[in-house]
Parts: C-alpha cells; structure tokens; sequence
C-alpha cells in the first residue's frame, strides 16, 4: 500500500494558477518545501486567458464566496474548464446560493450611518450576531461544474415567499450556500445543512433602504437577480410582499464586479 501510494504520488503533477501578484509570491516561497518539490508549478495568470494543450484529471478551485457564487466562480470555472479532461472532475461539483429574511437593528443601522443610497446597494459579508433570522432558508439558484451549457448564461433569478411566524421588522436579507465538493462531501453556511466549525464564510448581507413592519402569520414575498454583461456581475433584489419596496442597485449602479 505504501509502495503503491509512492508511485501514485510520483506520477502526479500539480499546476497552482493565481492571478494576485502577492498570493504568486507566497506559493512560489513554498516550491522547495519536499511535498512540492518537483511536482508543482506556480503558474501567475489569469486561469480565464491562459493557453495550455495540457488537460488535467482534476480541477480544484477556492472561488466559493458567501453566496455561492459572488466571487465571480462560475465565470471564472467556465473560462478555465477548457484546461479539463471530457471526463474530468471539478472540485466543487455544485453549489446553491440560498437566501432568508433577517432583522437586525444594528446591521441596519450601520448601513444608515453613512447616509448614501450606494451603501444600501451594496452587499457586506457579516459575522451576524445581533440578528434575528425570520425564517427557514430557501434556494435561489445552482450553479454546476463543468458547464456543459452552450452557450452559458450565468444570469439568474429568484422569487421567494417566506412565512414569518412572529411580530418583527425585516432590515434586510442573509445570504448563504450549500456546496457539494464531490461525492457526498458536502461544505454549507446554510442553517439546514450547517457544516460545524466552519469559520472561513461568513453570510452576505442585503439591506434594505426602508424597513418592513410585518406581523406573525403574513407572507414575505423577496425577488434576487444575478445580472451578467460583458464587463460586469452585479445583484438586484427587491421586497414584493407585504410591502413593495424598490430595486436596489439596478443595472449594478453602485456595487458590482468587473469581468
């Protein structure tokens, strides 16, 4: 067994693709560490504009953001799969952004502070102590690696209706994802399926501009997009019911990512 695990590791050879000039320094420190020696390659790029006729058994990557997808993993995977074998294996496999509505005076009132439209249209990954969750998380969407789509649309939407069981003051929503790594190893900030100890994600938080007074037994009725153009990612989202509320940060005028 031993043996056999010697020559399984001595035909293996790992490529670390990194765009942040300092994290390429970093790794680059650790190539005469004896586990590396000889079997990794730090390459500096961007992994969506590298060119290789090498294809590799196994992907890994570590884009997951809070809400799944808000680190720009799905376009970022769906420019490198090109580097993967037809019948290779991408690690993670899935992953689903899911959502709740929350009340918490502080968090809102934080956001308030500064007095700008923008700071209410723009997404903050919180350790939420001083919060209420209002009701069981639901799913929005999944994305899945490889995208096997042609052509791939990253673009995204979701309506949500959540029974709240309490008088309370919704200030905003919590968002969360559930991935499965491979198999049935699974990691997830979702409060269904909470993987414990697990301190490397905190929530994403989606405030509100103006607070909605709701009363056990009424029904919240929440729609997110995930808009996609040619230079940027941005997210929408909007209280329906039971007060209709505007969008916030529409066509991404004051939080997104660029491409």
């Amino acid at each position: 067994g031993v043996r056999a695990q010697a020559v399984l590791e001595s035909m293996c050879r790992f490529l670390r693709l990194k765009k942040n000039p300092n994290a390429v320094i970093t790794l680059k420190s650790r190539l005469q560490e004896p586990a590396w020696v000889g079997r990794v390659t730090v390459i500096s790029t961007d992994m969506r504009a590298w060119k290789t006729e090498l294809r590799a058994d196994i992907m890994v990557s570590e884009l997951l953001g809070s809400f799944g997808d808000n680190e720009l993993s799905p376009e970022c995977l769906d420019g490198a799969q090109s580097f993967l074998k037809d019948d290779g294996i991408n690690i993670p496999q899935w992953y689903t952004a899911t959502l709740a509505p929350i009340q918490s005076v502080r968090l809102w009132q934080e956001v308030h502070h500064f007095d700008k439209l923008k700071n209410f249209e723009t997404t903050y990954v919180v350790r939420m102590f001083a919060h209420n969750q209002l009701a069981k998380s639901k799913e929005c969407w999944t994305f899945s690696h490889p995208n096997k789509n042609d052509p791939i649309d990253n673009t995204r939407e979701c309506d949500l209706t959540f029974s709240i069981g309490q008088d309370c003051t919704i200030h905003g929503l919590a968002g969360f994802f559930d991935c499965c790594l491979y198999a049935d190893e699974h990691i997830s900030i979702d409060d269904r399926h909470y993987s414990e100890e697990m301190f490397s994600w905190f929530p994403l938080y989606f405030p509100i501009r103006t607070p909605v007074e709701v009363v056990a037994g009424d029904c919240v009725r929440v729609r997110v997009w995930r808009r996609v153009s040619e230079t940027k990612v941005w997210y929408e989202w909007s209280i329906l019911e039971p007060v209709p509320g505007p969008v916030h940060n529409p066509g991404g005028r004051s939080q997104h990512i660029g491409l």
